[in-house]
């Protein structure tokens, strides 16, 4: 078995497992493959694996590879998500060719990717990233704005607001990790108890290689892994 397959063999029986010992049901669960600084060929033994959902950091980097595999295998065989850091100026470009941005931040962008979502795609599936320990050096929405942002959000009318997304600390042990997922988890409910039916938010985009289990036991619905999956990535050039 070719390595990337026996990796994501090996990541999707590490989600089955972690969602059954929290009793939940393992299609709730998806699993997103970080595909920044893969190239081409590695997403192509992914999608021959069974994988449809790739994760991109770098824009440029990734509507080349948008472009090339969408003309190999049709748009609608894939969904890409932008879960990087996204700066004003780039906005247009991933309104242009993604199905989900992770990363919004503030409102701004917000604002400007539904001006710039071309209205043939549909709204554009987002998550609001919060800074869920209050990390100086991470951006994302504090848990108090949260509330605030999502109410201003949901009226923008080429986004469609999924839910949450988050990056906490790294803790070395499952319990400790524990505590920022479901700190989310309680978040996205509190937010849900302002919100209409047709607007609650259904998305926790939390927990990555090492340590999407924890993440899995309080809800996650979406795991973003790179490393498991394609193994350790070379520095990126500058």
């Amino acid at each position: 078995m070719p390595k990337i397959e026996n990796n994501i063999s090996l990541v999707s029986n590490r989600v089955e497992q972690a969602a059954r010992d929290a009793n939940r049901d393992p299609s709730e669960v998806l699993l997103l493959a970080v595909s920044k600084t893969r190239d081409a060929a590695d997403i192509r033994c992914a999608i021959d694996a069974g994988l449809t959902h790739f994760g991109e950091n770098y824009v440029q980097e990734a509507v080349e590879k948008i472009a090339l595999l969408s003309e190999e295998l049709g748009q609608e065989k894939l969904h890409w998500h932008f879960i990087g850091p996204l700066q004003s100026n780039k906005t247009r470009v991933v309104a242009e060719n993604f199905n989900w941005v992770h990363s919004v931040d503030r409102l701004k962008i917000a604002q400007r990717l539904s001006e710039q979502r071309p209205a043939a795609l549909g709204p554009l599936n987002i998550c609001l990233q919060v800074n869920i320990d209050n990390e100086a050096s991470k951006s994302g929405f504090s848990s108090d704005e949260t509330l605030t942002a999502a109410l201003e959000i949901i009226k923008l009318p080429n986004l469609r607001l999924r839910g949450l997304m988050a990056i906490p600390q790294s803790q070395q042990s499952e319990e400790k990790q524990k505590i920022a997922f479901a700190a989310l988890h309680n978040l996205r409910d509190q937010i849900n108890q302002s919100l209409d039916n047709s607007d609650k938010l259904d998305t926790l985009s939390m927990g990555m290689s090492n340590d999407l289990e924890a993440a899995i036991s309080q809800g996650s619905t979406m795991v973003r892994v790179g490393t498991d999956i394609f193994g350790k990535r070379a520095a990126k050039q500058s």
